[in-house]
């Protein structure tokens, strides 16, 4: 069962035991991925005080982070950012964060238009705004 697991090089380690992503037949199921970096506790675009409470955030660059974090994880598994059918978003201020998430996502979708749900959270696990968990195809 080992074999239907994948663990990116390049993503951020997992927060849990949990892979980044296992496959069930042609489909692979990605964990929910944030903007963290690799080897780090550094968050793009999120400033924390020295009790690590969120001083100040930036959407913009912590969604370009997740969706470069998703790539990696698609691309390591042997999929492809053009095999994604399926992104559910979590979001922590959907009324502030909202329209700029949709615009960049616009960017990175426009020619793979998986199906998506967008929902607001109180928050997750580690200081983020934004987690991704996704389908595709492998």
């Amino acid at each position: 069962m080992s074999e239907n697991i994948f663990n990116s090089s390049k993503a951020p380690e997992s927060v849990g035991l949990y892979p980044h992503a296992r496959k069930a037949g042609n489909l692979l199921f990605l964990s929910g991925v944030g903007p963290r970096e690799r080897g780090s506790k550094k968050i793009p675009g999120v400033v924390l005080d020295a009790d690590g409470n969120i001083v100040s955030y930036d959407i913009e660059v912590q969604c370009h982070s997740v969706f470069n974090n998703v790539r990696y994880i698609l691309e390591d598994a042997g999929s492809g950012w053009d095999k994604l059918i399926d992104v559910t978003v979590f979001l922590t201020n959907m009324k502030d964060d909202f329209a700029t998430y949709n615009k960049i996502y616009a960017e990175y979708f426009k020619d793979n238009q998986p199906c998506r749900t967008t929902v607001e959270i109180l928050s997750l696990p580690t200081p983020i705004a934004i987690e991704l968990k996704c389908i595709a195809f492998i």
